[in-house]
């Protein structure tokens, strides 16, 4: 089933507009999408380390990105994400992703995210299922 898909610009990861969202901003630089941070201790699991599930949702925004920003809508249909590396509050880090394949209704994708020495913190893979 599509969905209509409308940025109201309160994405928990991306959204200018969300008081408490992380407010990344994603650019395209050769088929890739790519957006440095650093997160605070307001979203850790363990003490000073970033919690699990706002790395997965950094990962799934920036597949999803790098469909869109290259005019492709998709929602996140299956997500595989493999942890690495822990990430300390306040440490900078730099999400990429990128397109693997696409074809009628799949885009599978790929992204990881990196400290800024280049230690990996967590890679994932996903199949977006396709909304244009």
């Amino acid at each position: 089933m599509k969905h209509t898909l409308e940025d109201d610009h309160y994405c928990f990861v991306c959204g200018e507009e969300n008081p408490s969202g992380l407010h990344l901003k994603f650019t395209l630089h050769d088929d890739k999408v790519v957006s440095e941070f650093v997160l605070q201790k307001i979203f850790q699991g363990y003490k000073d380390i970033v919690h699990g599930g706002i790395i997965s949702a950094i990962l799934d925004e920036a597949m999803v990105k790098a469909a869109r920003m290259q005019g492709k809508h998709a929602i996140t249909a299956e997500i595989t994400i493999r942890f690495k590396n822990p990430l300390m509050a306040g440490e900078k880090a730099v999400v990429e992703a990128y397109i693997l394949r696409t074809n009628k209704k799949i885009i599978e994708t790929a992204a990881i995210i990196k400290k800024s020495d280049n230690t990996p913190v967590a890679e994932a893979h996903a199949k977006l299922l396709r909304q244009d």
